[in-house]
């Protein structure tokens, strides 16, 4: 495990950072404030939860056998992909039913947040 989710984490690191940058500087004349800050929050929870998937990665090299653990790395890995993908593609293309998808993963971030909680109070 703690080589898939330290892999997974720095990836989506690299990505975040990538995006970040992208959207500061090839979006910000071609979509509107709100679009705009739609994007940046998705980068934003997509770093946190990168981060996220680094610190599950160094949690499983304690607790190898914990399925709460692994559950815990994947909902971040699914939240980010529904959370932060919807978030944009919202934001490139203004198809607002997209938004419907995003408190899903939301629910998915906080899930693993619990679950992570409970693997290492156990």
């Amino acid at each position: 495990m703690f080589k898939l989710f330290v892999s997974l984490g720095s990836i989506n690191a690299f990505v975040a950072v990538a995006l970040g940058a992208f959207g500061a500087h090839a979006l910000k004349d071609r979509l509107s404030a709100n679009m705009l800050a739609i994007f940046e929050t998705g980068v934003q929870y997509h770093f946190y939860h990168a981060l996220g998937l680094l610190a599950v990665g160094l949690i499983a090299t304690h607790l190898p056998n914990s399925s709460l653990v692994k559950w815990s790395g994947w909902l971040m890995a699914f939240g980010i992909l529904l959370f932060s993908g919807s978030l944009y593609v919202l934001a490139a293309t203004g198809i607002k039913w997209l938004g419907a998808i995003t408190p899903i993963g939301g629910t998915a971030f906080i899930a693993a947040w619990v679950i992570l909680a409970i693997a290492v109070l156990r």
